[in-house]
């Protein structure tokens, strides 16, 4: 059964793009839509991590605004998922994780359920079990969400 659901940032929750003003500030274009898929997870009891390499400000802010935690400028995502997993009493076999790129390759390997986006690189796609027919940032979060949802892997809180 699934406890924990991981993402990646970039590419995920954005479109990849990024927007830079003249000052040298980034912004990022995200969808609204995904927030109640993470609402529908957060209600089942689920863990809900956001693991990025990115330090960028935008990151952190987004994951405040959709109430879940963000472990910015990781060098080794693994490892940052095991710590956070470690923290919870949860296990990578009880984790699904949502990427899109090569940066993603060891965690979606180390997870019992790995997921990529409809747009992810090819070279991880040989990595997933599931793939969104949504883009990153245009509703894949949503997406996976309900699949889990509706997939019977989603351990509900009455069950624990």
């Amino acid at each position: 059964m699934i406890r924990c659901v991981a993402f990646d940032f970039d590419g995920v929750f954005t479109d990849n793009a990024v927007y830079v003003l003249q000052d040298g500030t980034e912004m990022v274009r995200c969808t609204r839509a995904d927030g109640l898929g993470l609402q529908q997870l957060r209600a089942k009891g689920l863990k809900l991590v956001v693991i990025s390499t990115e330090k960028n400000p935008v990151v952190g802010a987004r994951c405040a605004k959709l109430g879940i935690e963000c472990l910015q400028d990781s060098s080794d995502k693994v490892r940052t998922l095991e710590r956070f997993l470690q923290r919870e009493g949860i296990s990578f076999a009880e984790t699904a994780f949502l990427g899109n790129d090569i940066n993603d390759s060891e965690v979606l390997a180390a997870v019992g359920f790995p997921a990529v986006v409809s747009d992810a690189a090819p070279q991880v796609l040989p990595l997933a079990k599931h793939r969104t027919s949504r883009a990153g940032g245009h509703g894949a979060v949503r997406e996976f969400s309900e699949f889990l949802l509706s997939s019977g892997m989603v351990e509900t809180k009455a069950h624990r």
